[in-house]
C-alpha cells in the first residue's frame, strides 16, 4: 500500500485560493476512482473535485469553510500498489448557482462504493442529504437516467416513514448553528460592501391596466408561438429607452478611482433566487432586443441558475439590475444596490384597487416600482425623473414599441 495526495486543483483565472464548501467522504471511506470528494469555491465558481485513484481515505485536509490555496493538500488517500490513476478531470459544477452545502461538511451515509456515482444536479443532492437518502438506491427518470426531485419523493413515499410530531405546544430548546460559508458567504460579503454605500429609495406607484391589457392580448395571440410574456420584459424594454436620456443609470462606479463608466450597452441582471441563494444573472445587451427576447433570455437564465448550470459570464457584467418578489413582491422595498451598479430597480406585485380618474371611482391595476440609488453620483432630482420616464413608457406601453 502507498500514500496518494490530492491537492487543490489549478482552476484557472488567476485563482489563489479556494473555500472548500462540501465533503462527500469521510476519513475510513473506501472510495473508487472518479468519485465526487470535494467541492471547492472561487468568488462565483463551485468545482467538484474527483478521486484520481481507487483507495482508502486516510485524512481530510481541511474543514468546510476553510481556505485553501490552489496546491496544497486536500485529501491522503492509501491506494494499492500500482493502481492506476484517472487522468485528471475537475467537473465545474455551475458558477455560483451550484448549491454548495452550509454546515453538512460530511453525508450521514458511507461513501458510494459503485463505479459511476448516479447522476444528479447540486441541488438533488442537497435534497437527498437532507432527506437521508442514499441516491445508489433511486432510480433515475430524467435523461441518462438523471435523477430528478420527482424521484427523491417517490422513493420517500415509498419506504422512508416521516418522523413523528412532537406533543402540541411542546417547549423547544434546540439550538442550531448553521455556518455561513460557500455562496452564502459570498452573498454575506457582496452585501456588507453594498450597505456602505450611501442609499436613497424612491417610491411610485404605476398604473399598468394597459400594460396588463397588451400583455394578455399578445400571450393570447402569439403566446404559443413566441412564449408568454410577464411584466418584467416590459420593464426591460421600459429601462432601455430611459437609460437613453438618463445615462448615469446605467453605470458602474469605481470609488477607488472616482470613476463611475457610463454604458452605452444595457446589461440587466435579474435577481433569482436559488436554492443556495441569492443569484443574479444577466442579460446581455437588453438594448437589441425586443420584449419576446428578454423573456426567453430571462426564463433561460433563471432556469440555469436554479438548476446549477449558468456559466461565470453569464453571472457578471451587469450596469442596472431589476429585483422583483413575485406575488410575495408587497407594498413597497426597499432594494440593495449590487455593486459596482448604481441604480437598482424594484417590482412590487399588481393589486386591483379602486381609483379616482376623470370624477369616477374605477377599478385599476397598480403596481409600485421601489427604486434604489447610489447617492454619490445619483441625485434625487435625477433619480425622480428616471423614475417617472418608467412610468410614462408603463402607462403607456405603445410608446416602448415607438423609437
Amino acid at each position: 500500500m502507498s500514500l496518494h495526495v490530492v491537492k487543490v486543483p489549478d482552476i484557472g483565472e488567476g485563482i489563489a485560493e479556494v473555500e472548500l464548501v462540501l465533503w462527500y467522504v469521510k476519513a475510513g471511506d473506501a472510495i473508487k476512482a472518479d468519485q465526487a470528494l470535494a467541492d471547492l469555491m472561487t468568488d462565483k465558481a463551485t468545482v467538484e473535485v474527483p478521486s484520481p485513484v481507487s483507495g482508502r481515505v486516510l485524512a481530510l485536509g481541511a474543514k468546510a469553510g476553510d481556505k485553501l490555496a490552489v496546491g496544497s493538500e486536500l485529501i491522503r488517500l492509501e491506494v494499492e500498489d500500482g493502481a492506476p490513476v484517472v487522468a485528471a478531470r475537475t467537473a465545474t459544477a455551475p458558477p455560483a448557482a451550484a448549491v454548495p452545502i452550509p454546515a453538512a461538511a460530511v453525508p450521514t451515509s458511507t461513501a458510494q462504493l459503485s463505479t459511476s456515482k448516479p447522476l444528479a444536479s447540486p441541488s438533488i443532492r442537497r435534497q437527498a442529504r437532507e432527506m437521508e437518502i442514499d441516491l445508489s438506491r433511486v432510480q433515475g427518470s430524467g435523461p441518462d437516467g438523471r435523477i430528478v426531485h420527482e424521484d427523491l419523493a417517490r422513493f420517500a413515499s415509498a419506504g422512508i416513514a416521516k418522523p413523528e410530531r412532537a406533543a402540541r405546544y411542546a417547549e423547544r430548546n434546540d439550538l442550531h448553528a448553521v455556518a455561513v460559508i460557500g455562496l452564502r458567504r459570498q452573498i454575506a460579503l457582496r452585501m456588507r460592501d453594498s450597505l456602505r454605500i450611501p442609499h436613497f429609495t424612491y417610491v411610485e406607484e404605476i398604473d399598468v391596466t394597459e400594460l396588463e391589457a397588451l400583455r394578455a392580448q399578445l400571450n393570447d395571440e402569439r403566446g404559443k408561438e413566441r412564449g408568454r410574456l410577464t411584466v418584467l420584459p416590459f420593464l426591460m424594454r421600459a429601462i432601455v429607452l430611459a437609460v437613453s436620456s438618463f445615462p448615469q443609470m446605467n453605470a458602474r462606479f469605481d470609488d477607488e478611482k472616482g470613476i463611475a463608466t457610463r454604458y452605452g450597452a444595457v446589461h440587466i441582471g435579474v435577481a433569482t433566487q436559488t436554492e443556495s441563494g441569492l443569484m443574479v444573472p444577466v442579460v446581455r445587451h437588453a438594448e437589441a432586443r425586443d420584449v419576446w427576447s428578454c423573456a426567453a433570455e430571462v426564463v433561460r437564465l433563471a432556469e440555469a441558475a436554479r438548476s446549477g448550470k449558468a456559466t461565470r459570464d453569464e453571472l457578471s457584467g451587469s450596469t442596472i439590475t431589476i429585483t422583483s418578489l413575485g406575488p410575495l413582491g408587497g407594498i413597497v422595498t426597499t432594494p440593495v444596490i449590487n455593486p459596482p451598479e448604481v441604480a437598482i430597480v424594484g417590482v412590487n406585485r399588481i393589486v386591483e384597487r379602486p381609483v379616482i380618474r376623470t370624477g369616477s371611482i374605477v377599478p385599476r391595476k397598480m403596481m409600485n416600482l421601489s427604486s434604489s440609488f447610489d447617492h454619490r453620483v445619483v441625485d434625487g432630482q435625477q433619480a425622480a425623473e428616471f423614475v417617472q420616464g418608467l412610468r410614462r413608457y408603463l402607462e403607456c406601453p405603445a410608446l416602448l414599441f415607438v423609437e
